[in-house]
């Protein structure tokens, strides 16, 4: 089976900064070690009927300064097929932001952008420059033969936030808005947060220009159970439809949770949900939906 992993992230530690991987910055998880060194694409090994086709780089903190570095990094290291998403600051400048996108847009795998909203997403989502760069992106897209996406990450348990969302996707058609790690469901499925995370799902499936990638289950917890796993799937399924879902990975993250990227693959396709699908919808959520959101226009 072919796979287009959409979300995952590449370290150089040795050219790089990231800040964020310091044992004395946070997020102070107690096992970030495990992740804080160098990932190249030979990392990213496939065994039996796997098969790596293709990935998106999502940034990883790089050089937030001057994101293109990272870019330019991985043009010159990787040799399988890849698109990369970009860091911007929605709080910058008008002109600031104009002139980031305008350079980065020469790389060859430049596809988007993303600013982690996070705890943030209500405050950047109703922000009066945020916004207005929003439109600027907007409009860029419009100009620009394959599009732009934003990434977008933020829990989805809080109406408010997911509300502002809407608004932002409302007005910006031109953007693909592609929803990071199923917008973190809550680890308890009888939870009045869970019940939240699945109807503001509804509320964002029904945009056109709106996809959603499965992963960072080991953001929720580290020892997240199968049924807890199939559960979400399911939902996300019913909710989005077999052309707007995306499997994958956050490898290295995923490390968290799962011995090596292979064991990650394996447990989601041997997973009840996966092995439920036809061979048609498998084909959809690991390969199809990727190449055609990131690779091909809409």
């Amino acid at each position: 089976m072919k796979i287009i992993d959409p979300h995952l992230h590449l370290f150089n530690v040795e050219q790089g900064d990231y800040y964020w991987l310091k044992p004395d910055t946070p997020p102070f998880w107690p096992d970030k070690s495990l992740i804080n060194k160098t990932f190249e694409e030979s990392d990213l090994a496939l065994e039996s009927d796997l098969t790596l086709a293709g990935f998106i780089h999502i940034e990883a903190g790089f050089d937030n300064s001057q994101p293109w570095r990272e870019l330019a990094a991985l043009e010159q290291t990787c040799n399988t097929p890849f698109r990369t998403i970009a860091t911007i600051d929605l709080t910058a400048s008008g002109h600031d932001f104009k002139k980031f996108i305008t350079r980065l847009a020469k790389f060859r795998s430049f596809v988007g952008v993303r600013h982690i909203l996070d705890e943030q997403a209500l405050s950047l989502l109703t922000n009066k420059q945020a916004l207005s760069n929003f439109k600027l992106l907007n409009d860029f897209a419009v100009n620009i033969e394959q599009g732009l996406i934003f990434e977008t990450q933020l829990a989805f348990t809080e109406h408010a936030t997911v509300n502002a969302l809407c608004d932002v996707i409302s007005d910006n058609s031109d953007i693909r808005f592609i929803i990071n790690h199923a917008g973190f469901p809550p680890a308890d499925l009888q939870s009045i947060e869970w019940q939240h995370w699945q109807n503001n799902l509804v509320k964002l499936s029904i945009f056109p220009h709106v996809a959603i990638k499965c992963s960072g289950w080991e953001m929720t917890d580290r020892n997240y159970q199968s049924a807890w796993l199939n559960e979400n799937l399911t939902v996300i399924f019913n909710v989005f439809g077999v052309k707007k879902m995306m499997l994958a990975s956050n490898f290295p993250l995923c490390l968290f949770s799962k011995s090596s990227y292979q064991y990650y693959w394996q447990t989601i396709t041997s997973s009840y949900f996966f092995q439920a699908l036809t061979a048609q919808e498998k084909s959809a959520l690991c390969y199809d939906n990727a190449l055609r959101w990131y690779f091909i226009n809409l």
